[in-house]
């Protein structure tokens, strides 16, 4: 059989979340396995008795053995690539993989299968019909700050994965820039926790305060259309802004982005 890379979505928690074609692919049709943990995918492989050669590929050594998984295709294996859960390349590596096999002709051949995005998007309430998925938030405040408010007038639901120690910091975050929109957060999908806590950003946050904090988490944030309309003044809304700890240039910038004004309007609103 031709040299092939196969990309193949794995169960996000629930071991039987694996389609019939994605265990025949990793069973029968490749030589070799590239997962992110080799540790962590032989739990999967072992459950449903597959035995194949497996190879580690992840953020750290991407380059690397990106090179030698290419070297490997261009002399004729047929490769699987998996990630630690769901589907890959989706926040996690294996583009430029992909990239440079597509270039070079040989086959790339998504096997579709679960995914966290979905699952949690599919199961929200929020609009499904347009959506923006943003991989991870930032893990400072001044760039997650800029990131939402830069979709502040999308017409589009807002997913984001986002990590246990930083989740009551991008709630907060969300509050600030985007206001009272719907906010659901899915956490620990498919697997025995499973949980969906639904409010604002700031009712979510107290539901947090009693529930398990930890394990895989989706943040998704209702559209543009269901924010707030602020009517107060605009040195009253610039003032608040800098109160909660935004330069003054900044806060000039995020009511000119809310109220769908210029910089130069809101300044001269603000200054004496």
């Amino acid at each position: 059989m031709p040299a092939a890379l196969y990309l193949v979505a794995t169960p996000i928690g629930n071991l039987e979340d694996i389609t019939v074609r994605a265990l025949r692919i990793l069973k029968d049709e490749v030589d070799r396995i590239a997962c992110e943990d080799t540790r962590h995918s032989r739990k999967l492989l072992d459950h449903y008795n597959i035995d194949k050669p497996l190879i580690s590929y992840h953020d750290h050594n991407e380059r690397e053995r990106g090179e030698e998984l290419l070297d490997r295709l261009r002399n004729g294996e047929r490769i699987a690539l998996i990630s630690d859960a769901g589907t890959p390349l989706i926040s996690d590596p294996g583009y430029r993989l992909a990239a440079a096999a597509a270039e070079e002709g040989i086959p790339v051949i998504p096997i579709p299968g679960p995914s966290a995005l979905l699952t949690a998007l599919c199961a929200s309430g929020l609009p499904t019909d347009a959506f923006i998925f943003g991989g991870f938030l930032p893990p400072k405040q001044g760039q997650r700050r800029k990131t939402l408010e830069s979709w502040a007038e999308s017409p589009a639901t807002l997913v984001f994965y986002e990590a246990p120690h930083r989740i009551l910091d991008a709630l907060d975050d969300v509050d600030f820039t985007l206001g009272d929109r719907p906010v659901v957060l899915a956490r620990e999908l498919t697997k025995m926790h499973e949980e969906f806590l639904r409010g604002t950003a700031k009712t979510v946050k107290e539901q947090l305060k009693t529930a398990n904090t930890r394990g895989e988490m989706v943040l998704l944030i209702g559209r543009g259309e269901a924010t707030v309309k602020d009517d107060r003044p605009l040195p009253e809304a610039v003032a608040e802004a800098i109160a909660n700890g935004m330069e003054r240039m900044e806060a000039i910038k995020h009511i000119a982005r809310q109220r769908g004004l210029s910089k130069r309007e809101v300044y001269q609103a603000v200054t004496p």
